[in-house]
C-alpha cells in the first residue's frame, strides 16, 4: 500500500494520522471551474488557484481536474486540497469512473476476481480499490456491494461506508433501476427480443443450472434484444430482473446461443480469447443522497468483431 507523503518510512507506524485540509464546495449553477473557484475563494489570488489546479489540488464530484475550463453543472460538489495533490487513480485492469464520499463506480478488466477467494488474496478488484482509498486516510474502509464473475467486464460499485452498503444492498430490487450487459452470442438468434425465466440452482461440482421447480432454485428473470447478427453470432441487449449467480450465462445456454468463449456453458473456442459478456449499464438510486446516478461504458471492440463490425 503506497505510504502518506507527509511521513517518512520510519514514522509511517508510530505517527498519528492528520487529516488533510480539504474545503468543499457545492455548486449552485452552470459555469466554469476557474471563475467558479475565483469566486468561492476570494481570499485567494488567482495565482494561487492557478497552482492548486495545476498540481492535482481540485476535484470535482471526486475526480481530479486540471482544466481551468472544465464544465460544471448545478449540483457538482467541488473539493480543494490545500494539503497535497488528490490521488490520480490509475491502473491497466481498473478504470475509477465515479468517486464520492459514499460510493465508488469501476470498470473491471475481464479476467480479474471482483474480490478474493480461498485461494486468491489480493490483485482483485476490491484490493485494488481497497490500496486507492487507504492512500487518502489509512482509516478509509471499502466495501463490496455486488460483484462480477472474473470473466465479465463492466461496471460495479462499492460503498466507501457500512450505511452506503447496507443500504443498497436491503433494497437492492428498489435501489438499482437499471442494469444492462451486453454479449456475443453462438449462432443466430431468432427472435428480435424475448425473455427467459427459471429456476437456477447449482449442483456439487458448482455448476449453476436451469430448473423450473420452485423448490429447487431461485427464481431468475432475463430479458434480451437483439443488436446485430453477423459472421455466425448474434450480439444482445441484456436486462437482468434478478440477480444471479451465472444468470445471463445460463440464460443464453437455454436459449441454445451460449456466449461466446464460454466453454463452461457449452460454447466453442473464441477468436477473441475471452468471454463476449460486458457490464455496460448500471443506473441506481444513490444510496445517501437517492440521486439519480446512471453510468454507461462503450461496447468492447473485439465484440464487433464477433459480428462483422458496426
Amino acid at each position: 500500500m503506497p505510504l502518506n507523503s507527509r511521513f517518512s518510512k520510519g514514522q509511517e507506524r508510530n505517527a498519528a494520522f492528520r487529516p488533510d485540509v480539504i474545503e468543499t464546495y457545492p455548486v449552485a449553477a452552470d459555469g466554469k471551474l476557474m471563475e467558479f473557484l475565483i469566486n468561492a475563494m476570494p481570499q485567494r489570488k488567482r495565482t494561487t488557484v492557478k497552482e492548486l489546479l495545476k498540481h492535482n489540488q481540485v476535484a470535482v464530484n471526486g475526480m481530479p481536474v486540471r482544466q481551468f475550463d472544465h464544465q460544471l453543472v448545478a449540483g457538482d460538489t467541488v473539493k480543494v486540497n490545500l494539503t497535497r495533490e488528490f490521488k490520480v487513480f490509475s491502473n491497466k485492469r481498473v478504470k475509477l469512473v465515479y468517486e464520492d464520499a459514499d460510493i465508488l463506480v469501476i470498470e473491471k478488466g475481464y479476467g480479474l476476481l471482483s474480490m478474493a477467494t480461498d485461494t486468491i488474496k489480493d490483485g482483485t478488484a476490491y484490493s485494488i480499490m481497497r490500496e486507492y482509498v487507504k492512500w487518502e486516510d489509512p482509516r478509509n474502509k471499502l466495501f463490496i456491494v455486488h460483484r462480477l464473475d472474473r470473466d465479465t467486464s463492466g461496471l460495479m460499485m462499492l460503498a466507501r461506508t457500512v450505511d452506503a452498503k447496507e443500504a443498497m444492498q436491503h433494497n437492492w430490487n428498489n435501489m438499482v433501476l437499471s442494469r444492462k450487459y451486453v454479449a456475443v452470442v453462438e449462432g443466430e438468434v431468432e427472435n428480435d427480443e424475448g425473455i427467459i425465466k427459471s429456476y437456477l440452482a447449482e449442483n456439487s461440482r458448482f455448476e449453476v443450472y436451469s430448473t423450473q421447480n420452485p423448490e429447487e432454485g431461485q427464481l431468475a428473470v432475463t430479458r434480451y434484444r437483439v443488436i446485430k447478427r453477423g459472421l455466425g453470432h448474434t450480439m444482445v441487449e441484456v436486462e437482468l430482473d434478478t440477480g444471479r449467480k451465472n444468470q445471463i450465462r445460463v440464460h443464453m445456454k437455454d436459449l441454445g446461443h451460449p456466449i461466446a468463449g464460454d466453454r463452461k456453458y457449452g460454447a466453442g473456442p473464441s477468436i477473441i480469447h475471452r468471454l463476449a459478456l460486458h457490464a455496460q449499464t448500471l443506473r441506481f438510486a444513490h444510496p445517501v443522497t437517492k440521486r439519480d446516478m446512471n453510468f454507461s461504458t462503450p461496447i468492447p471492440g473485439s465484440f464487433w468483431k464477433l459480428v462483422g463490425g458496426k
